[in-house]
């Protein structure tokens, strides 16, 4: 008898690790990916900072460059230097289907570059590209107002 209990044990654990079946994959948001012609894709640098706007209904990320994140890590002013490209994707927001009360990012709605320029006495560059697929809009009045709004933005504290 005692026999016959290990012998249900060990195949009862050999059973249990010998699944077929794998795991199924983490689901990916296909809903928030970046469609268009952008002059570089701010999804494979790193994050400088984020928020909402509950009123708009959207989220927005500042991502940067290696040169852009790690001066603004390290410093408290506007100065980027020159070769530093700072990117402001925004995004609807949408419940999260897997966690309840959860707000992700949906379609996305504007993306925004800020490119500071290597030339002395030369303003930073700034592009807007809005639309499904993303496209460049022509330059507002705004873009003054919105290059010095970015610039401003404080990277986040990561512990």
């Amino acid at each position: 008898m005692k026999y016959l209990v290990l012998a249900a044990v060990a195949l009862a654990a050999l059973t249990g690790c010998n699944s077929s079946s794998k795991p199924a994959p983490a689901s990916t948001n296909q809903q928030a990916a970046l469609t268009g012609s952008l002059p570089y894709n701010p999804l494979a640098w790193r994050a400088v900072t984020t928020w909402t706007s509950p009123r708009n209904g959207t989220t927005s990320t500042l991502y940067g460059n290696d040169l852009a994140v790690d001066y603004a890590r390290s410093h408290a002013d506007r100065a980027y230097p020159a070769g530093a490209v700072l990117a402001v994707v925004t995004w609807k927001e949408r419940e999260d289907p897997h966690w309840f009360g959860a707000r992700i990012p949906s379609s996305p709605q504007s993306v925004e570059f800020v490119t500071i320029p290597f030339g002395v006495g030369q303003g930073p560059g700034y592009q807007r590209f809005e639309g499904s697929p993303l496209a460049e809009v022509g330059s507002t009045e705004a873009a003054a107002q919105r290059v010095g709004y970015i610039l401003a933005q404080r990277a986040a504290v990561i512990p």
